[in-house]
């Protein structure tokens, strides 16, 4: 009897699937969660000209928006990580949402007392909800199908974190710049006729309707999460004991100790960049606040166009290759917005957030493959590597202050762009080092 030639032919590798069956709606809420945390990150960049202005600020007090923000990251990663390894990853979400909707809350009383401490207060709180969503989601989505998938699983969730950072830049230039920017003479009447502690009262309290909704979003969010039954996903429990892992055993895994240092240099470069945009904006091109809000809001949809597009690549081209082409794209296009700042410079500043949009989702992805037990703690020592963002973007406003210079303080992106590049590259050579230890 005859074989068709067909019936020889060898079978086709079989892709594994994105999102396995049985889990699309626990992968939807938790999806939506990357969303959810990209309003409030980017909102920040707004708070900090809003409170340049309302507070007379300098840049570098400005920027500890961002330290009191990424401390809570810092702070409250390690315990996030240690509560889910008790009471499993949904516990890590409900908590993280009931702390970001309280944190958001928080921003009325801290408006009517009109003090910046508050505000900075408020944000710790937001950053510490924000912890406990990040440490739970990523490694959540990551282990929630075939290994094989889970860097390119991750980008796609992580593709609605841009979606959410447009809208809170975009609720942020709307709802909260008002457009008005008083020059030295008119300050100086306002005082003289005791109108100008008003503006600046009304120009605080502006920043309160946006974080009443989206403490409102937040908790409902809770809600639903809490009613939903979630899948087991691989070390979800497990008995007590060692079989949770143990931070010295990590000490072994040099792939996951390099990806710690890159992903705090990437989250310093993404966070700076973004922080002082709309100062690059109106140094190099004397453009309006508004138009400003506006151009920033354009970089973040080209960082959303890129987080959608590196997870369609990824199917053709390994993550760890496309995150190396897009360091050196962002090394030259940081280069150009250092040295000629002007429209040419801020364009090229503009596009660096397309091609950094693949790096944090790829560094943790690669940073916690094949950590086993130890995934859950591991993944909450890389977001406590966020901490990069209360690091780097108080040192780029001190470069700008001491040099007059916003472009000098592009160099620090610059610089990451550069650790990311070598990661990329020895990522492989070390992995193969650790499979044959381990073997």
């Amino acid at each position: 009897m005859s074989v068709s030639s067909t019936e020889e032919m060898p079978a086709e590798p079989v892709q594994p699937r994105l999102i396995p069956h049985g889990v699309l709606i626990p992968f939807m809420l938790v999806t939506a969660l990357f969303f959810l945390w990209g309003v409030p990150n980017n909102l920040n960049d707004v708070l900090i000209r809003q409170f340049m202005k309302s507070f007379a600020l300098s840049r570098f007090q400005a920027g500890l928006v961002q330290s009191a923000f990424y401390m809570g990251y810092f702070l409250l990663a390690t315990p996030a990580a240690l509560l889910m390894r008790r009471f499993g990853y949904k516990s890590g979400f409900i908590v993280g949402l009931l702390l970001f909707g309280i944190g958001a809350f928080l921003f009325w009383p801290a408006a009517i007392i009109g003090r910046y401490p508050y505000f900075l207060a408020a944000l710790f709180v937001i950053a510490s909800g924000l912890a406990f969503l990040e440490t739970a989601s990523n490694p959540f989505v990551a282990q929630m199908g075939d290994p094989q998938s889970a860097a390119r699983r991750l980008n796609f969730a992580q593709a609605f974190n841009p979606l959410g950072s447009i809208t809170g830049a975009l609720m942020g230039t709307v709802f909260i710049f008002s457009g008005i920017e008083l020059s030295g003479s008119q300050v100086a009447a306002m005082q003289a006729t005791n109108t100008y502690t008003a503006y600046l009262r009304a120009e605080t309290m502006r920043v309160v309707a946006p974080y009443m909704v989206l403490g409102a979003i937040t908790i409902v969010w809770a809600v639903l999460i809490a009613l939903t039954r979630f899948p087991v996903v691989a070390g979800e429990h497990q008995p007590e004991g060692e079989s949770h892992g143990r931070f010295r055993d990590l000490l072994g895994y040099p792939t996951f100790l390099f990806a710690i240092f890159a992903q705090f240099m990437y989250v310093g470069a993404q966070v700076g960049t973004w922080s002082y945009f709309i100062q690059y904006v109106q140094d190099s091109t004397h453009q309006h606040e508004k138009i400003a809000g506006y151009l920033l809001t354009g970089t973040l949809a080209a960082f959303g166009v890129g987080r959608f597009g590196s997870s369609a690549i990824m199917r053709y081209v390994r993550p760890h290759r496309l995150m190396a082409l897009y360091s050196v794209i962002n090394i030259v296009l940081v280069g150009v917005g250092v040295l000629l700042p002007g429209w040419v410079g801020l364009w090229a500043i503009f596009f660096t957030s397309l091609f950094m949009s693949v790096m944090f989702p790829t560094i943790f992805a690669l940073g916690i493959e094949g950590l086993g037990k130890n995934t859950k703690i591991g993944g909450s020592l890389i977001v406590m590597s966020i901490v990069g963002g209360a690091v780097l973007t108080p040192l780029m406003g001190w470069i700008s202050q001491t040099t007059h210079r916003i472009s000098l303080a592009y160099s620090v992106p610059l610089i990451s762009y550069c650790v990311i590049l070598v990661y990329s590259l020895m990522w492989r050579r070390m992995q193969a080092a650790e499979t044959s230890n381990q073997h």
